[in-house]
Formats: structure tokens, C-alpha cells, sequence
């Protein structure tokens, strides 16, 4: 009998819940046809939950969620509290708590009218960018004096460990070698102007030997924002450091198409993992039923293929793909003219077409 996925299922804040209905919609017809077995448990926390109970994420929270294969997050966010006080409360509470070292961002343009850059197609924008998840700027490693004075001075450290540096780089070039694209890796960082990024370089330099079939080389971070307009087909895999990657990633995400197609993973490999869209709560579309749920249903073929139900994910990202190509969802904004609930619908049956398809195929 096939395994049975434990999946934990944080819908959140804002739009997070329309989208992660969608997107569980999808994870249902896709089950279906490809024979996965799963369950799910939803849990509250987010905004609405921190404003009932003041409660965000507990060490004995973070315990259960270790219990489970994969969790699925729809968006937290919300102007009615401080800004990022429930970011860090939840999202940042799982990616350090349960060392989800890896933040993986898929580029990829599937249809030529979404990108905003001349020219460019398909077959241009086609990358993966992975971002170290667990340190840099993000450990929030400093503090304040003398705040709300004249003389305030801010101190905030950015910290690099061989560790951190070493596992997301070793991750990174094997994905470039699975690819099986150009093999080709690039770091992306300011090692001319922060010194103690040459740790990266040095790492790099080292790792490769273990990948001689991988080519690799170095791209600081302001060149790599104009390259990935001008020249985006030059890159494959990208590795960089957690501030820079979470830039970068925002900017790849326009010339795909747009926040609402962007999806990511925050990974452990072989532990319990993190999948979510990246467009954030969107609070002023909330219960409009206007806005795409594509990056909510991406994740969650990201969240297949994690968890080794290729055949699935394949078949889930060729048929946004299709969708997309075909305009016949013209757009992944709140502008696309389609409902939330209706595109969860287009994507199913768009689905089971494929899955048709490739039973008639043998492949």
C-alpha cells in the first residue's frame, strides 16, 4: 500500500484562505488521478489567531508540525499589527525552528505575453534560485541604543557560517547536475564590497569538486539584477545568501509573470518542509474572490515533487502551463477577469486532461 502524506495546512491571513481552498482543490483532483494518499490537519495560527489568543508559534507547536511530511501556508500578514511581528512569529518561527535551510524559488516564464522584458520567451527564463534561509541580516543578531534619542544607533549583524554556506551550496549544485539544463551555477553576492562574503566563494570553490560535470561562476548581486533583465537566459541554478536572495527572487518573480505565479519552498530535505505562495495576505482583496490562486496551486506541485510524486507535480505544472499558453487564464493578477474559485476549477479539469493524456502516451 502507498505511504499516506501527513500534511499540515496553515490558510492564515488576507487572501490565504481562498487561495489555500484552491489549492487544496487541486491537491484532491490530483490525488485522484495519480494515486496519492494524503491527510490533512489545518491549524490556526496567523493574525486573526495572535489578535483572539496573542499567541503565535510555541516551541511545542513547532514539535507537532515536526511530526508532519509537509505544510502548506496561504499568507500571513496584516495592517492591524506591527509590521512583521507575525511574519516572524510564524514564518520566521518555522524557518529557523525547524532549520528549513533551503528557500527554493523556481523562475520559470510559461507563456510569452506575461513577461514584461522585450523579446524574451519561454525558452529564456528558465532558472532556480536558492536562497539560504537560515542566517545573514535575518537572525536578527543586533539591538538599539539610545532608541528614539537624537544619538540612536542601530547595530545589526550579518552572520555566515561554513555550515550554512556549505549545505546550500552542495544543495545547489546537485540540483544544477538533476536539472539537466546547462549545469550551470552562479553565486550570487558583494564579496568586493562585504569582505567576509569571499566565505562563499571560498565554499563554492571547494564544493565543485564534487560536481565536475557542473560549471560555475560569480555574479555580484547589483550586475546579477541586471543581467537577470537583460540576459535572464544566461542563468540556471543561482546560489546567494538570504538577504539577497529574497531581492532577487521578487524581481525573477516579474519577469515570470507576476507575484500571484510565484511559489517557494522552504526545505529541509528529509525533514518536514514548508511550501507556500509568495504574494503575501493581500488584505484589501480579502473575500473578493478575485485573486489567482496559481502561485497557492504551484506550491503545492512543489510540494509533490518534494515529497517524490514526480509524475504528479509534472503533470500539475504542465497544466498551468497550458492554461497560461492558451490564454485562457489571460493573467495571474486580481485584473484576469476570472474568480479565484473559477481558475481551481480550470486547473482541475486542465489536470485530468494531461493525466489523460499521458495514460494514451505511456509516459
Amino acid at each position: 500500500m502507498s505511504r499516506t502524506y501527513r500534511i499540515a495546512v496553515i490558510p492564515g491571513d488576507g487572501v490565504g484562505p481562498e487561495v489555500t481552498a484552491e489549492a487544496l482543490k487541486v491537491l484532491a483532483r490530483a490525488a485522484g488521478l495519480f494515486g496519492v494518499r494524503y491527510e490533512t490537519t489545518e491549524f490556526p495560527f496567523g493574525s486573526e489567531h495572535y489578535l483572539a489568543t496573542g499567541g503565535l508559534l510555541s516551541e511545542g507547536d513547532l514539535e507537532t508540525l515536526r511530526g508532519f511530511d509537509a505544510i502548506l501556508l496561504g499568507a500571513i500578514g496584516d495592517p492591524r499589527l506591527p509590521p512583521g511581528l507575525v511574519e516572524r512569529g510564524v514564518i520566521a518561527a518555522m524557518r529557523f525552528g525547524l532549520d528549513l535551510y533551503i528557500n527554493l524559488r523556481p523562475i520559470k516564464l510559461y507563456a510569452e505575453h506575461l513577461c514584461p522584458l522585450k523579446g524574451k520567451t519561454p525558452a529564456d527564463i528558465d532558472m532556480v534560485v536558492v536562497r539560504e534561509n537560515t542566517e545573514d541580516l535575518y537572525t536578527g543578531i543586533g539591538g538599539y541604543f539610545k532608541k528614539g534619542t537624537p544619538d540612536e544607533v542601530v547595530v545589526a549583524n550579518q552572520i555566515f557560517t561554513r555550515k550554512g554556506c556549505e549545505r546550500a551550496v552542495r544543495y545547489a549544485f546537485a540540483l544544477a547536475a538533476r536539472r539537466n539544463k546547462a549545469k550551470k551555477l552562479t553565486l550570487v553576492d558583494k564579496a568586493n564590497a562585504i569582505e567576509v562574503q569571499q566565505l562563499w566563494r571560498r565554499t563554492v570553490e571547494e564544493v565543485a569538486g564534487e560536481f565536475p560535470d557542473v560549471h560555475y561562476d560569480f555574479a555580484y548581486v547589483d550586475a546579477a539584477c541586471m543581467w537577470m533583465v537583460k540576459n535572464p537566459e544566461t542563468f540556471d541554478v543561482i546560489v546567494t545568501p538570504n538577504l539577497f536572495g529574497d531581492i532577487l527572487t521578487d524581481l525573477g518573480a516579474m519577469i515570470q509573470g507576476g507575484m500571484g505565479l510565484a511559489a517557494s519552498g522552504n526545505i529541509h530535505p528529509g525533514r518536514v518542509s514548508l511550501f507556500e505562495p509568495i504574494h503575501g495576505s493581500a488584505p484589501k482583496y480579502r473575500g473578493r474572490n478575485v485573486v489567482s490562486p496559481l502561485a497557492a496551486i504551484a506550491a503545492v506541485g512543489m510540494m509533490l515533487d518534494f515529497l517524490g510524486e514526480t509524475a504528479a507535480a509534472q503533470a500539475l505544472e504542465r497544466a498551468i502551463a497550458r492554461l497560461l499558453a492558451s490564454r485562457r487564464i489571460p493573467s495571474v493578477d486580481a485584473s484576469s477577469g476570472l474568480t479565484t474559485s473559477a481558475v481551481g476549477d480550470m486547473v482541475c479539469e486542465e489536470l485530468a486532461g494531461v493525466a489523460a493524456a499521458r495514460a494514451t502516451s505511456g509516459r
